[in-house]
C-alpha cells in the first residue's frame, strides 16, 4: 500500500455509499407499499394478491426472482473485478459504467405498465428489478472491495467503515422520506395524483444518488492507493476458497440473518406507522431520521470501545437489543402509551444496533479478507465482499418475501395480525445471528 486516503477522499468514498444505499433502500421501503398498499394509503394495488402453495404471494416471488439473478451475477462481477488488469485500476472502471443504468432502472421499477391491478405489472416489475440489481451490483462489489485495499490497519478500517455507515444511514433516511418528498411535489408542483407524486420523488432521489456515486471516482485515483495484483484463481475455486475460512462462515450466517430481519423492519416501517399506530405515512421519515441521528451518538463509543475490547462484544450486544425490539413490534398499538411514544421508544432503542452493526461488520470482513491475502498470496478482496453481498441480498430478498407473505394474514387497520407476525419472525432471526456470531473467533 502506498498511502492512505485524506479526509476529503474518505468523505468522497463514503458519499458513494449514500447513492447506492438510497436506491437499494427505495426498493426495500417503497416496493411493497407502492405495489401492494394498505387500504388507507390512497394508492391503488398494482399486482394481484395471488397466493401459491398457501404461503407465497406474487410480490414475494417477484422480489425473490430479481435477487436470484443478482445472486448469480454477484460472484461473476467480483471475479472480473479481482482479475482486472485495467490501467486505471481493478475497481473504478466497473463503478463508473454502472451508475446511469442503476439510476434508470431504479426509477423504472415504479413505472408499472398499467395503473390498475394487473399481471402485466408483475412481469414489468420482474424485468426492471433484475436489471436494477445487476446494475447496482456492478458498482457495489468493486466499491466495497476498495475498503481492504486503501486501509492499512484495523483502526483505519473501522474509521472508514464509520464514514461508510454514515453514508448508508443517510441513504436510509432519504429513502424513508420518499413520501415526504412526494408531499412536497404535490404541494409545490400541483400534482394531484399520489402515485405520480411518488414517482417524481423517486426520480429525484435516483438523480441525486447517481451524482454522489460519482464522487469516489472523481476524488480517488485508485492506482495511487492500491498495489494489489490481479488474482489468478478462476471463479468457482475462488468462491470455494472463501468458504474454507471458518470465521467467514460464522460471519456470513449471522450477517444473512441480520439483513433478513433488517429488510423486514424496513419493508414494514410505513405499515407499522400507518396501520398499527394510526399515524400519517409522512411520519415514517421523521422516525427514521430520529433513529439515525441518535445512532451517531454511539459512533465514538463503538469506534473507541471496539479498539479497546474488540469488535465481537459490541456485535453480540447489538443482536441482543434487536431481539427485544422485534418482540416490541408484535405489541405496537396495544401498549398503554401514545402512538408517538411507542414508535420513538422503538426507533431510539434501535440506534445502538444501527451504529454497531453498521460500522463493525464491514471492518471485520476487511480484516478477514486482508488476513486471507497474507496467508494465500491471492488478492481476493472482491470475492469476499461478493459472497457477503450475495448473502446480504438473499437476506434482503427473504425479508421482503417474508413481509409480503405475512400480509396474507392481515395488513389493514383492524386486520393486522400479519404485520405483527413480522416481530416474531424478526426476533427469531436476530437470535440466530447472535448464536452464530458467538462462535466467531476474533483476532486479538
Amino acid at each position: 500500500m502506498n498511502k492512505t486516503l485524506s479526509l476529503k477522499q474518505e468523505i468522497a468514498y463514503a458519499a458513494g455509499m449514500i447513492g447506492w444505499s438510497t436506491m437499494t433502500n427505495i426498493i426495500i421501503v417503497m416496493l411493497p407499499y407502492f405495489y401492494l398498499p394498505p387500504s388507507n394509503a390512497g394508492l391503488p394495488p398494482l399486482v394481484p394478491q395471488l397466493v401459491l402453495l398457501g404461503a407465497f404471494n406474487i410480490l414475494s416471488i417477484i422480489a425473490a426472482s430479481g435477487r436470484l439473478v443478482d445472486a448469480i451475477y454477484d460472484p461473476f462481477i467480483a471475479s472480473k473485478s479481482d482479475a482486472s488488469t485495467n490501467k486505471n485500476g481493478r475497481r473504478m472502471p466497473f463503478m463508473k459504467w454502472a451508475i446511469i443504468p442503476a439510476m434508470l432502472f431504479c426509477g423504472l421499477v415504479f413505472y408499472p405498465v398499467q395503473k390498475t391491478e394487473s399481471l402485466h405489472n408483475a412481469w414489468w416489475l420482474t424485468i426492471t428489478l433484475c436489471l436494477f440489481f445487476v446494475s447496482v451490483t456492478t458498482y457495489i462489489i468493486p466499491y466495497n472491495a476498495l475498503l481492504a485495499e486503501v486501509t492499512n490497519t484495523p483502526r483505519q478500517k473501522v474509521k472508514l467503515s464509520s464514514y461508510q455507515q454514515v453514508g448508508f444511514v443517510i441513504g436510509i433516511i432519504l429513502s424513508a422520506c420518499t413520501n415526504n418528498f412526494a408531499d412536497l411535489v404535490e404541494d409545490n408542483f400541483h400534482v394531484a395524483n399520489r402515485s405520480e407524486a411518488i414517482q417524481i420523488a423517486i426520480w429525484g432521489l435516483c438523480i441525486l444518488s447517481g451524482l454522489v456515486m460519482l464522487l469516489p471516482i472523481f476524488f480517488i485515483n485508485e492506482k495511487e492507493f492500491s498495489t494489489a495484483k490481479p488474482t489468478h484463481i478462476p471463479l468457482w475455486p475462488a468462491i470455494r476458497s472463501t468458504f474454507k475460512n471458518s470465521n467467514f462462515k460464522y460471519y456470513l450466517i449471522s450477517d444473512f440473518a441480520f439483513y433478513t430481519a433488517l429488510s423486514i423492519i424496513s419493508s414494514g416501517l410505513l405499515f407499522f406507522c400507518t396501520v398499527l399506530l394510526g399515524l400519517p405515512e409522512s411520519e415514517g421519515g421523521k422516525f427514521m431520521g430520529a433513529m439515525v441521528l441518535a445512532s451517531l451518538l454511539f459512533y465514538p463509543l463503538v469506534n473507541f470501545g471496539s479498539a479497546k475490547i474488540g469488535k465481537k462484544p459490541f456485535v453480540l450486544l447489538a443482536f441482543g437489543v434487536l431481539c427485544l425490539i422485534f418482540v416490541t413490534i408484535f405489541f405496537l398499538g396495544k401498549l398503554p402509551l401514545g402512538p408517538h411514544t411507542q414508535i420513538y421508544i422503538l426507533v431510539l432503542s434501535a440506534s445502538f444496533p444501527l451504529a454497531a452493526l453498521g460500522i463493525l461488520p464491514t471492518a471485520i470482513l476487511a480484516d478477514i479478507a486482508q488476513r486471507d491475502t497474507l496467508e494465500t498470496g491471492e488478492n481476493q478482496e472482491g470475492m469476499f465482499f461478493a459472497v457477503k453481498y450475495l448473502f446480504v441480498k438473499l437476506g434482503q430478498t427473504l425479508g421482503i418475501a417474508i413481509f409480503a407473505m405475512l400480509t396474507i394474514y392481515g395488513k389493514d387497520p383492524g386486520n393486522d395480525f400479519g404485520l405483527r407476525l413480522n416481530g416474531i419472525v424478526g426476533f427469531g432471526l436476530c437470535l440466530i445471528a447472535l448464536l452464530f456470531f458467538s462462535r466467531f473467533k476474533e483476532e486479538k
